[in-house]
C-alpha cells in the first residue's frame, strides 16, 4: 500500500515549478490531487495528464486566485464534493514582484502580500473545516529562505514568507491537539523560472556559497513535503525545514 493511498491533497500553485513537482509525488504516493492554478489552464490540465499517466491517485486541476476569499471557498467546497474531505494542504503559491523598497509601489507590496500570506491564510481556514471534522490533517507551507534571512530587493516577498512562519507556528499551536500538523519548508535556490533569469555571473557567486555545489530541484523539495504530508511525520510540528544545499547554515 502506497503511503498517501486514500487521502486528499489540494496543492496551490501547482501548475509548474515546485507545486508542480510536489502535486506529482504526493499523486504517485497514491494521494487523490487538486491542482490549483490561477492563469495556466493548459500546464495545469498537463500535470493531471502526468498524474494519470504515471498511475497515480485520480486528480483534477481548479481555477482559484487564492487572495480572493470566495474563490478560495468554492475551491476547498469543489474538493470536498469530489472526494469528501482534504488530508493535507500545501500552500505553495506564490509571485514576486522584486525591487528596492524606495522604488517599490504600494501594488508590488500589496500584490505580493496578498497572494504569498493572505492566500495560505484563506486557504488554510476552509481547508481546517475538514480537518478537525475527520481528525487529522497535514498543512505544509512553502516558506523560502528568504522569510528566514531576508533579501535585498525583495522586502516584500520575504516578508511574506516570513509572515507565513510565523503563521505557522502559531497554527500548530492551535491546532496540535486535533492531530492536525502544520510545518514550513524554506527553500533556498531552487531551479525555476526565477532562477533561470538569473545572469551567469549571479549564478556563479550564488553556487560559490553552496556547499553541495547545485542549485536544487524541485523535487528535493517535493520530497521533502510528501515526508511532512506521511503519517510518520505526526509528531512533527510548528518547524521551519530549510532545503538550501547547506548555503545558509
Amino acid at each position: 500500500m502506497r503511503e498517501l493511498e486514500g487521502r486528499v491533497s489540494l496543492v496551490t500553485g501547482a501548475s509548474r515549478g515546485i507545486g508542480k513537482a510536489i502535486a506529482l509525488k504526493l499523486s504517485s504516493l497514491g494521494s487523490r490531487v487538486a491542482v490549483n492554478y490561477r492563469y495556466r489552464e493548459a500546464e495545469a490540465n498537463s500535470v493531471v495528464g502526468a498524474m494519470t499517466s504515471q498511475g497515480g491517485g485520480e486528480a483534477i486541476a481548479i481555477k482559484a486566485d487564492v487572495a480572493d476569499a470566495e474563490a478560495v471557498r468554492a475551491m476547498v467546497q469543489q474538493v470536498i464534493d469530489s472526494w469528501g474531505k482534504i488530508d493535507i494542504l500545501v500552500n505553495n503559491a506564490g509571485i514576486n514582484r522584486d525591487t528596492l523598497l524606495l522604488r517599490m509601489s504600494e501594488q508590488d507590496w500589496d500584490d505580493v502580500i496578498d497572494t504569498n500570506l493572505r492566500g495560505a491564510y484563506l486557504c488554510t481556514r476552509f481547508a481546517l473545516r475538514s480537518m478537525i471534522r475527520q481528525g487529522w490533517g497535514r498543512i505544509i507551507n512553502i516558506s523560502s529562505i528568504a522569510g528566514v534571512m531576508g533579501n535585498p530587493g525583495q522586502s516584500n516577498y520575504a516578508a511574506s514568507k516570513g509572515g507565513l512562519i510565523a503563521f505557522t507556528k502559531s497554527v500548530a499551536r492551535e491546532m496540535g491537539s486535533r492531530s492536525i500538523t502544520v510545518n514550513a519548508v524554506a527553500p533556498g535556490f531552487i531551479v525555476t523560472e526565477m532562477t533561470d533569469k538569473l545572469p551567469p555571473e549571479r549564478k556563479e557567486s550564488i553556487l560559490a556559497m553552496i556547499p553541495l555545489q547545485r542549485f536544487g530541484e524541485p523535487e528535493d523539495v517535493a520530497e521533502l513535503v510528501a515526508f511532512l504530508a506521511a503519517e510518520k511525520a505526526g509528531y512533527i510540528t510548528g518547524q521551519v525545514i530549510s532545503i538550501d544545499g547547506g548555503a545558509f547554515t
